[in-house]
């Protein structure tokens, strides 16, 4: 007994009242076709059960190319974004190629060079940039150009992106304030915060976050030294040894972006009398070790490996939807201690 027959472009067309040429172009996304009659075929297709799903995400119909720009340079959360991004790509049958491009920095500029290498088969893009008014104006470029765009990890929200595939930042700096409350434990005392750059929107919303938390519920608790390290190691160490040797009974150090490293080594030759209570972002190698070596407290992790499938998954499903917008949807973070770090 042989199962239903799939739906052909012909059923797509008369159930849309459109002719099959039209069809054709919106579903190999083709110029040529308006956005209201986009709009009728593609919803024809999805009740048809035309289109592929994954995730409740419907896909396109035929492979598409995807490219990523990425600060990696030497931050291990990027690297492992990246590792996960062409793993998860290479065994999707719908993705006909992944490229991923190392941007050389975060400033506008960096992204520009790179954008110019962008292949003309691209059909998506995916990009962690600065909310910058350049980054807006190559990004909006892009879009305008018929590629699909999501942003990964840190918003631009004002990006004519079809999706925003990350945590919700705001709330993880939130979270990050009420654990520091917590561990302190009601005393009295300094706090010091090593940002990474507040030209990243999520870093300046972990930051407003961390800061709303400790204003509304932990009043004992003020932020002496907030240093941004432009996640940078060296200038992370050189901040947190300047507020230990200012502050010797500092209470705790929240870090908000890659420079977790020079926290660590700071935290390691200062030997505080009392340890500060020490919080950071992103799961990584070394993390694990600060939080088994009882360095670090807690770490605020966004999940590299999901990031990365949402990201592909999104971009495909947004190649195939007429809508310019997808569905707003936040990874949740994960709280990691030493007594429930996952398996690598």
């Amino acid at each position: 007994m042989t199962g239903p027959m799939k739906a052909t472009v012909t059923d797509i067309a008369r159930s849309c009242g459109l002719s099959t040429a039209t069809v054709d172009r919106v579903l190999n996304n083709r110029p040529g076709a308006s956005a209201a009659n986009r709009q009728r075929v593609m919803e024809a297709a999805k009740q048809l059960g035309y289109l592929p799903t994954l995730d409740q995400v419907v896909l396109p119909s035929k492979p598409a190319h995807l490219e990523f720009f990425l600060p990696i340079g030497s931050n291990a959360f990027m690297a492992d974004l990246a590792h996960h991004i062409e793993d998860y790509a290479q065994r999707l049958p719908l993705v006909a190629s992944c490229r991923i491009h190392n941007l050389a920095g975060i400033s506008p500029g960096a992204l520009q060079g790179a954008v110019e290498n962008l292949s003309l088969k691209a059909n998506g893009v995916g990009v962690i940039a600065v909310d910058h008014p350049r980054t807006r104006n190559i990004l909006r470029e892009l879009v305008e150009a018929g590629i699909r765009l999501v942003t990964l990890v840190s918003d631009v929200p004002a990006a004519p992106r079809s999706a925003y595939v990350g945590i919700d930042n705001r709330v993880a700096g939130r979270t990050a304030a009420l654990l520091m409350g917590r561990f302190v434990g009601g005393r009295t005392g300094h706090l010091a915060m090593v940002v990474g750059s507040r030209s990243y929107r999520g870093h300046e919303e972990r930051e407003m976050g961390f800061r709303s938390v400790l204003s509304e519920e932990f009043p004992n608790l003020t932020v002496s030294s907030a240093a941004e390290s432009n996640d940078d190691p060296e200038a992370s160490y050189s901040a947190t040894i300047k507020a230990l040797h200012n502050e010797p009974e500092l209470l705790g150090i929240y870090c908000v972006g890659a420079g977790r490293s020079g926290v660590a080594k700071a935290l390691l030759e200062v030997r505080p009398r009392r340890k500060p209570v020490f919080i950071c972002h992103d799961l990584t190698k070394e993390t694990r070790r600060y939080l088994v070596d009882d360095l670090a407290d807690v770490v605020i992790d966004q999940n590299a490996r999901l990031i990365a499938e949402q990201s592909v998954i999104r971009l495909l499903g947004s190649i195939a939807s007429s809508a310019p917008y997808l569905t707003k949807k936040f990874i949740e973070p994960r709280l990691i201690f030493k007594e429930n770090v996952p398996v690598q």
